[in-house]
């Protein structure tokens, strides 16, 4: 094992032991240090207390060079300052280095939304509807109405779901837990889903709330294709993912009430500023009324 690996391998365990962190984000932490200790090997640094400020900067540097956007620096000065975080609590290091260290900034793209009438499309139901519709709209009701993340809405179970309250309880990114309102819809496409939920079963212990024809808790990867089926059932003329009805969940919420911290609540954002994305979105909005309304915005006829 190289010098520097051995801490980094302690850290990752740390992350999947402690924090509950994915098998995904590991990867990407382990992908992003990796790069690091390789360039670190290039400056010949043996040890992760000989790393300074410079030679960050001179990291982020480097890959601004190699053509990477801003997000992706940050992103990778993210986990190295999330490594050095955990060294300094171990005291393998004094201090971290990489606390002032900036990348390039980078045009922010605003995440994609569906619209009011997209929304009716996509979740208009019908007495002849078959099992899996109905499952499928009782999934994607509810991720629309409570602002889910896919890995959210996958390892939801019955136990987790108040339909009498109209509420349930979430476990999000690092194990933390939150508790969701449920919306009137999404109440009444659940309770359709649950009422045939039965039929699937095989196994009386599987408790998770959206099974498979097999009787099996549904992967990330069948959410994903079953919308896309949904949206070719619906006759929808744009592509929808999971994480779009999430943001579209945020934005709508965000137009009616303009209450960012109860939106930033809802969705389980750490920090606020991951979740003023969307007032660029409501700001969007708000102009088109305005463009639309305003005497002084209209723009005249020809004479």
């Amino acid at each position: 094992m190289k010098p520097l690996e051995h801490d980094v391998k302690n850290f990752l365990q740390m992350l999947n032991s402690e924090k509950f962190y994915s098998p995904h984000t590991c990867k990407n932490y382990h992908k992003d240090l990796s790069l690091f200790a390789d360039f670190l090997q290039t400056k010949n640094i043996r040890q992760w207390q000989h790393v300074d400020y410079p030679l960050v900067s001179a990291f982020a540097a480097m890959r601004f060079r190699q053509g990477k956007k801003g997000n992706t620096i940050q992103r990778e000065l993210s986990s190295i300052r999330s490594f050095f975080k955990y060294l300094v609590r171990q005291q393998v290091v004094e201090h971290n280095p990489a606390l002032e260290v900036k990348a390039p900034k980078s045009d922010k793209k605003l995440p994609r939304t569906c619209d009011n009438e997209q929304i009716e499309q996509l979740f208009r139901a019908s007495p002849k509807d078959d099992g899996l519709k109905i499952r499928d709209l009782a999934m994607f009701e509810l991720m629309y109405s409570s602002g889910l993340r896919l890995a959210e809405l996958a390892s939801l179970n019955l136990q987790d779901i108040n339909l009498e309250q109209r509420q349930m309880v979430v476990t999000g990114k690092g194990n933390k837990t939150r508790y969701l309102p449920i919306g009137k819809k999404a109440v009444s496409a659940l309770e359709r889903w649950l009422d045939i939920r039965n039929s699937f079963l095989k196994h009386s212990e599987e408790a998770a709330v959206f099974i498979s024809k097999q009787g099996k808790r549904l992967s990330h990867r069948s959410i994903q294709s079953r919308l896309n089926q949904l949206i070719k059932n619906q006759a929808l003329s744009v592509h929808v993912s999971p994480h779009m009805l999430r943001h579209s969940f945020a934005t709508h919420l965000l137009e009616s009430s303009a209450d960012l911290r109860a939106v930033q609540e809802l969705l389980g954002h750490a920090d606020i500023s991951t979740t003023q994305i969307y007032t660029h979105l409501d700001f969007q909005h708000l102009a088109q009324v305005y463009d639309k309304a305003h005497p002084r915005a209209r723009k005249k006829s020809s004479d």
